[in-house]
């Protein structure tokens, strides 16, 4: 499976479970290895969803139908 293909809630689901393995430290070194690379590619994964979501929400639409960038009075100062 592709990491784009992964969705955001079983990245995290999969994070927990290689946490759980590394912490147990009862896996051989090089497994180790493997799953902390395999960790920070799901991390990786799921900042750039939070991004791009954050990205989403933060767009509203305007008046006349254009979706513009949301912005408060409170953020512009």
């Amino acid at each position: 499976m592709e990491m784009k293909e992964i969705t955001f809630e079983s990245a995290l689901k999969d994070l927990e479970i290689i946490i759980k393995d590394l912490e147990s430290g009862s896996i051989p070194l090089e497994e180790a290895i493997t799953k902390y690379t395999d960790a920070m590619n799901l991390i990786k994964l799921c900042q750039e969803k939070l991004d791009h979501a954050t990205k989403q929400v933060n767009k509203i639409l305007g008046e006349n139908g254009e979706i513009k960038d949301f912005t408060s009075e409170e953020t512009d100062e």
